[in-house]
């Protein structure tokens, strides 16, 4: 499996602030992010696979919409989170 438990640990562990910080909203962008590329990478091989691009499609909202919570809550806490994942985000604030 793409995702098991150690590897979840090591993202919450490097974005989080430990291990076992999973609800903070860094552990989860990160998360998300992860199983974004791996989807991506899926898609680009199975093109016809509309049920994954549904899943991706809904993750990639989940992702937007925690990344506009945290621009709203702390501008500074967003550019490093962004900075640090290399992914591009506009915010309307």
């Amino acid at each position: 499996m793409y995702l098991d438990s150690t590897k979840k640990q090591e993202i919450f562990a490097q974005y989080g602030a430990s291990a076992q910080d999973t609800g903070s909203v860094e552990s989860q962008v990160a998360l998300f992010t992860y199983r974004i590329q791996h989807l991506t990478e899926h898609l680009k091989d199975n093109k016809k696979d509309f049920s994954t691009s549904r899943s991706l499609k809904m993750l990639v909202g989940k992702r937007r919409r925690l990344l506009d919570y945290l621009a709203k809550k702390d501008i500074e806490r967003y550019r490093k989170l962004i900075a640090d994942l290399g992914i591009r985000h506009t915010t309307k604030f």
